[in-house]
């Protein structure tokens, strides 16, 4: 048990002495009157006491209440107590520490996340330092963090790298014990959608994509993005010759960003009419004979579309599409939904109606409100 006993000087309390034993040593805690008061002095002394006990019984796990009181207690009390011997506190994680522990903890997550993750880290580095403890973290500053890359980059682009150092110190929080609580917690991370950059890719711009191809392979990544609504090119580079069933009319999709959801690792699409003539052009070529998979000219490289595809598209006239394969993508999403339905179209191009309507909503295309009018396009009915 621990004792209180005051300090006295010309018959007023000039402070207060908070002592135990250890053994045949008796240790003890000076606190001056001026600046805690006999309440704060007896509270410390309880704390004493509990700390004493998981001392002696080995253990550094306090109960919550105690734990609540060191977290808010004074930095001051705090030091008389790591002095005591009472208090153990590691030494404070630096940013650079959080990153590194973090990534290197996440073993087997795809690369496009590590990436992700990487161009979080390289932002939030622009702002704190790698040296500087994780407890500089702050709210404030990481609102001014977020104030800074809006003013550079676009809404959805900073939501993305919020989710991302989200999951950094929830991970610091809920698995190292580092922070006690998440500092971006109570702030919003904005809008995923960036409307500014939806636009739809007509069946007439994807013949003239077609047309400038350099050659069949990429008219086949285009078809299979355009009139298929695969994924790219996490589902491009997946698929195979035998995934193909050209009797029944119909291909697997294999998705590894679905995979993790019970019965979504995979998906069969119809073989549409546009996207069986190029499979099939491919098919009959020389060099695609023996090959596992569709695109087999890419296996074992990068999968950098991004550039081809912008050159593509300036040589079919179009200049330069911001998010060409998620337009791709969008563009066949709405034509399907437009034409078979919304479940048709969960089903074959692979997300739930929330999602659709979350990041493909009010996007139509040019022949739909043609077709509401009662106007054929230049007289010609699309087959897919």
């Amino acid at each position: 048990m621990a004792t209180l006993t005051t300090d006295r000087r010309s018959g007023k309390i000039a402070g207060y002495n908070i002592q135990w034993h250890e053994g045949k040593k008796r240790r003890t805690i000076h606190l001056g009157s001026k600046r805690y008061s006999r309440k704060t002095a007896g509270r410390l002394k309880e704390i004493v006491e509990t700390l004493v006990y998981y001392r002696r019984n080995e253990t550094t796990i306090p109960d919550k209440t105690t734990e609540h009181w060191l977290k808010n207690a004074p930095v001051e009390l705090r030091a008389k107590l790591v002095k005591a011997g009472l208090l153990i506190v590691d030494e404070a994680k630096t940013c650079q520490q959080l990153w590194d522990e973090f990534q290197k903890d996440k073993t087997g997550i795809k690369p496009k996340t590590i990436k992700a993750y990487n161009e979080c880290r390289t932002h939030f580095f622009k702002t704190f330092s790698p040296t500087e403890t994780i407890e500089k973290i702050t709210p404030e500053r990481l609102l001014k963090w977020k104030a800074a890359m809006l003013a550079t980059h676009a809404e959805a682009s900073v939501a993305g790298y919020i989710k991302n150092l989200s999951a950094v110190l929830r991970w610091a929080v809920k698995t190292q014990k580092w922070l006690s609580e998440n500092p971006l917690e109570e702030i919003k991370r904005g809008s995923f959608v960036n409307d500014d950059n939806n636009r739809t890719i007509s069946m007439e711009e994807y013949a003239k994509l077609l047309n400038a191809c350099p050659n069949q392979e990429w008219r086949t990544i285009i078809a299979l993005a355009r009139i298929g609504g695969l994924r790219c090119p996490s589902e491009l580079q997946q698929l195979r010759w035998s995934d193909i069933d050209w009797e029944k009319n119909w291909f697997t999709v294999w998705s590894p960003k679905t995979e993790h959801h019970e019965g979504k690792d995979k998906r069969v699409v119809p073989l549409f009419h546009e996207l069986q003539t190029e499979l099939k052009q491919h098919f009959s070529l020389d060099e695609t004979k023996g090959n596992e998979f569709v695109i087999q000219g890419l296996q074992g490289t990068a999968w950098c579309l991004h550039e081809p595809f912008q050159k593509i598209a300036r040589n079919a006239g179009l200049g330069t599409i911001d998010r060409p394969f998620d337009s791709l993508r969008t563009t066949r999403s709405h034509e399907v939904w437009e034409r078979w339905g919304a479940a048709k179209e969960n089903a074959w191009i692979g997300h739930s109606e929330a999602i659709r309507k979350k990041h493909y909503k009010g996007q139509f295309s040019d022949e739909a409100f043609a077709e509401a009018a009662g106007v054929v396009l230049n007289n010609e009915k699309h087959t897919c």
